[in-house]
């Protein structure tokens, strides 16, 4: 990556402040999820201090996707149904949706954006629970979060980002590339500001910092969220603007293969987290 200028690093930190919090109740959310001692009990009462996080919780587990036999009326109730890890996520993807943007001047969709983040989170997870050296639940935060550099260009910088992306669909060219090219600097980079400026973990936000890079810096999670986020451009799921898929790097290739389609077909049906993904997108977009 060329030297940021400073100009353009002021720019670039102005635009991420401007960004909304994430929320409280899902930062809190990761504190105690962190905690091998956490208990479901104090995951319950985060989210049940947030009412609008509840009902959006409950809306997506009563709904027919679940087919639980019995509706579902309180948190506590999601937790011993589904299990804590399944909140957490939940949860999760449901305050990303909740902060994005409704519109924006770069014509970069959102919704479609959104699910290809929920997917390669998905995806991630599952790699990740094949290496047993990267901890699931840290990818799949990582896999979601992954592109929010994007929003951040396409709400604050929707000019150059626009050209970003007609260059790269033009010319077949990574869309980081371009934006490389246009703006000076790509979305991992604003996307890991981003990160540290919602204090995730120093080791979350430099997977996104590195999540086109081919060195492997960051090891298991690095690699499972390359990875899926090949995988999920390749199988189609969502549009994160960019339809160039990417050779695994060596350093992932070690822990994957060097086929994606052998590695995609190693997951298995991937058409449950696809449509996990669809509606845990509409859930945090209903008011």
């Amino acid at each position: 990556m060329n030297q940021i200028s400073p100009e353009l690093a002021k720019k670039l930190t102005q635009a991420v402040e401007k960004m909304p919090a994430f929320p409280k109740s899902v930062q809190k959310i990761l504190e105690l999820t962190r905690n091998m001692d956490c208990q479901p009990k104090h995951l319950v009462q985060v989210i049940e201090k947030d009412p609008v996080m509840t009902v959006k919780i409950l809306r997506v587990l009563n709904s027919a996707y679940y087919n639980l036999p019995n509706k579902i009326s309180s948190v506590n109730h999601s937790v011993a149904f589904l299990g804590f890890n399944t909140i957490k996520n939940l949860a999760l993807g449901i305050a990303s949706v909740g902060i994005l943007p409704k519109q924006n001047d770069a014509g970069f969709d959102i919704q479609q954006y959104l699910l290809h983040s929920l997917t390669t989170a998905g995806i991630a997870k599952l790699l990740a629970g094949k290496l047993g050296g990267a901890d699931p639940m840290d990818c799949y935060i990582a896999g979601l979060l992954h592109d929010f550099g994007k929003v951040v260009f396409a709400q604050f910088m929707p000019g150059e980002f626009n050209r970003a992306l007609q260059k790269s669909s033009g010319e077949n060219m990574p869309l980081h590339e371009a934006e490389s090219l246009i703006i000076g600097v790509d979305h991992s980079v604003v996307g890991s500001m981003l990160a540290e400026k919602w204090q995730f973990d120093k080791v979350l936000a430099d997977c996104i910092r590195n999540h086109h890079s081919t060195d492997g810096g960051e090891g298991g999670m690095w690699a499972s969220v390359y990875t899926a986020n090949q995988i999920s451009k390749k199988m189609a799921f969502g549009d994160s603007g960019d339809s160039c898929i990417e050779a695994i790097p060596p350093a992932a290739c070690q822990y994957f293969g060097s086929d994606i389609d052998e590695i995609i077909a190693s997951l298995g049906d991937l058409s449950k987290i696809a449509e996990e993904a669809r509606l845990f997108s509409q859930a945090g977009a209903d008011a």
